[in-house]
C-alpha cells in the first residue's frame, strides 16, 4: 500500500459524525463524513447500476459455478447470473435499509437467477423502490418490529426447551419462526418470554441441531478430535491463524494440521451463546486468503460482505468437501444439547461431524464459520454458521484476503494530485463524502488508497438540483481505484464506499 505519512500532510482532519455533508463551496481536501447519502440523493436505478458494476467483476471459478449448477439445480447462465445479482443486493440491501428506516421490512434475493425483492410496511414507499430496479412487497411488520420479537425470545433462551431446534426472523414470511419437536413446549416458552405472540409463528420439525465435532478454509485440523479451518487470518503482533467454531476447543487447546503437524494454539474461544474460535498458528504456517474447495479447486477469498437472504452459499469442510445451497435466514437462534447460540445463519447446506469450524463462502466473499445443524449430505440437511464479521469484530482480526494473508499488490500510486483527502471507514457498507467543491469544465483525475485486505470503491458525483448523481466511478474488487472524467462546469463531491472491511483511507483528486 502506499505511505501515507508525506501524501496527507497537512490533510488528516477529524470526521464529524453528521447524517447530512455539507454544500459549502469548499475545496476537496476537507475531511469525509460519514451518513447517509445528503438530502435528496437518489436511489433511482441503484440495483440496475449495481448489477452493471457487478458484471465488470472477474469471471468467478468454474469449480464454483459448477457446484451451484450441481446443488441448485441450475445452468450455468443462471449461475454466473446469479452470482452478479447477489453481489448486487450485497451493496443496495444496507442502503435501502437505511433509507426506509422502520418502514424497512426486509430484503431477500430469489428464483434461478435471485432477483432483489425488497419489502416496506409503507406502500407510499413502493414506487421508491421499483425506481431502484428490484422488486417491492408491501408487508404488515417491519424488520424492526420482528427483531424486537426475536431479542424478547433470545432474552429467555438460557430456558428455553431442547425440543426447540431454532428461532429466526423470517423476512420472506414477515414472522418470527421457531421450529420445534414439541410444538406445545414451544407456544408454551412463546408464550412466557413476553413476545408479541402474533408475531411468533411455532411448526413442526425434526431437526435436532448439533454441533459437528467431529491453513486455507476448509482445510481439517486436530485438536483431540477434528474440525475445520474457517478463514485465516491476520493480526497485529501475532503470526495471524485462522477463525473456526467455539466448539472446537477452548483457550489454550493446542491444535495439529491436515498433515498432523504442529500447527498453533486457540487464543480465543466462545461457546455456547455464541460459536466462534480463533487460532494463532506457529511460524510454520502462513495464512492465506483461500478456500479449498475440494473437487471445485481452490476459490481466492476478496471480501466479507455478507449477502442477501435466498443468495447462494457454499461450505467447505474436511469431512464432506464442498456443497452448495441458499442463505434461509440471518440472525438465527438455534438451541444445542449444550446451550442456545444466538446470532447465526440458517443454510440449506449440508454438512456432517467434522466439517465444523469451515468456510461458507458466497462468490469471493467470506460468509462465516460452520456451528452446527441436522441431517447429512446424503439426505440433505438444515446447518448454521457464525458470521465471519463478528468474529473479526470480537478479536481485533483482519480477514487474509486474494491468496496472500491480506497483502495486497502495492498500488501504482496517488501521487501527483492537485489536492488529497483522508477519512477512515469503521464499519463495512459506510458510505463517506467530501465536502461539495465547484470545479470547471475538462478532466477531473482521482485516485483511491485503501486499506490492505479491503474492498473499497471510489465515486465522482455531481450536484444536480437537490440530488447527486454518480458521474464517474472505480468498483474492482480490492482497495484502490483510480480514474479520469471529462465534465461540465458545477458543484461535484468524491463518495467512497466501504464494500467490505474497515481502515483509514486517502484520495487524490485533480479537478479542471
Amino acid at each position: 500500500m502506499l505511505r501515507r505519512n508525506a501524501a496527507t500532510a497537512g490533510f488528516a482532519l477529524a470526521l464529524a459524525l453528521v447524517a447530512t455533508p455539507a454544500l459549502a463551496q469548499a475545496g476537496p481536501d476537507d475531511a469525509f463524513t460519514p451518513g447517509k447519502a445528503g438530502a435528496g440523493d437518489t436511489t433511482a436505478a441503484l440495483y440496475t447500476e449495481a448489477k452493471a458494476m457487478a458484471a465488470k467483476a472477474p469471471a468467478p471459478a468454474p469449480g464454483l459455478v459448477d457446484a451451484l449448477v450441481r446443488d441448485l439445480g441450475i445452468d450455468a447462465g443462471q449461475a454466473r447470473t446469479r452470482l452478479v445479482n447477489e453481489a448486487a443486493a450485497a451493496k443496495v440491501e444496507p442502503v435501502l435499509a437505511a433509507r426506509l428506516g422502520d418502514r424497512f421490512g426486509g430484503a431477500w434475493v430469489a428464483g434461478p437467477t435471485a432477483e432483489l425483492v425488497v419489502a416496506t410496511s409503507d406502500s407510499t414507499k413502493v414506487s421508491a423502490i421499483l425506481k431502484t430496479g428490484a422488486q417491492a412487497k408491501v408487508v404488515r411488520h417491519s424488520l424492526a418490529t420482528l427483531d424486537a420479537a426475536k431479542g424478547a425470545l433470545d432474552a429467555k433462551a438460557e430456558g428455553s426447551p431442547r425440543s426447540i431446534a431454532s428461532w429466526y426472523v423470517d423476512v420472506q414470511d414477515n414472522s418470527v419462526v421457531v421450529l420445534a419437536r414439541d410444538t406445545a413446549e414451544a407456544q408454551a416458552f412463546v408464550d412466557a418470554s413476553g413476545a408479541d405472540a402474533s408475531l411468533v409463528r411455532v411448526r413442526q420439525t425434526a431437526e435436532q441441531p448439533q454441533p459437528f465435532y467431529d491453513v486455507r478454509g476448509g482445510d481439517a485440523y486436530y485438536m483431540g478430535g477434528r474440525c475445520s479451518v474457517g478463514f485465516s487470518v491476520t493480526k497485529a503482533g501475532s503470526q495471524g491463524g485462522f477463525v473456526t467454531a467455539g466448539h472446537c476447543g477452548d483457550v489454550g487447546t493446542a491444535t495439529q494440521g491436515h498433515n498432523r503437524v504442529a500447527q498453533g494454539t486457540f487464543r480465543g474461544s466462545s461457546f455456547p451463546g455464541n460459536d466462534y474460535a480463533w487460532v494463532e498458528v506457529n511460524s510454520q504456517w502462513t495464512p492465506t486468503g483461500v478456500v479449498n474447495a475440494y473437487n471445485s479447486g481452490i476459490l481466492p477469498v476478496r471480501g466479507s460482505t455478507q449477502r442477501a437472504v435466498g443468495s447462494s452459499i457454499c461450505r467447505a469442510g474436511s469431512t464432506t468437501g464442498y456443497h452448495c445451497g441458499t442463505i434461509s435466514q440471518h440472525n438465527t437462534s438455534v438451541t444445542y444439547p449444550e446451550g442456545t447460540i444466538s446470532g447465526v445463519t440458517r443454510t440449506s447446506v449440508c454438512a456432517e461431524p467434522g466439517d465444523s469450524g469451515g468456510s461458507y463462502i458466497s462468490g469471493d466473499q467470506a460468509q462465516g464459520v460452520t456451528s452446527g445443524g441436522s441431517g447429512n449430505c446424503s439426505s440433505g440437511g438444515t446447518t448454521y454458521h457464525q458470521p465471519v464479521n463478528e468474529i473479526l469484530s470480537a478479536y481485533g482480526l483482519t480477514l487474509a484476503t486474494n491468496g496472500g494473508g491480506g497483502e495486497e499488490p502495492p498500488p501504482t500510486g496517488c501521487t501527483g494530485y492537485g489536492r488529497t483527502l483522508s477519512g477512515s471507514a469503521t464499519s463495512s457498507g459506510q458510505n463517506l463524502y467530501s465536502s461539495g467543491f465547484t470545479a470547471g469544465s475538462g478532466t477531473h483525475r482521482l485516485c483511491l488508497d485503501g486499506p490492505n485486505g479491503a474492498d473499497f470503491d471510489l465515486y465522482l458525483q455531481k450536484q444536480s438540483g437537490s440530488s447527486w448523481v454518480n458521474v464517474a466511478s472505480g468498483t474492482s474488487s480490492g482497495p484502490d481505484e483510480s480514474f479520469t472524467y471529462n465534465g461540465t462546469s458545477g458543484t461535484y463531491r468524491v463518495r467512497v464506499h466501504a464494500y467490505s472491511g474497515t481502515g483509514a483511507f486517502t484520495v487524490g483528486v485533480t479537478t479542471p
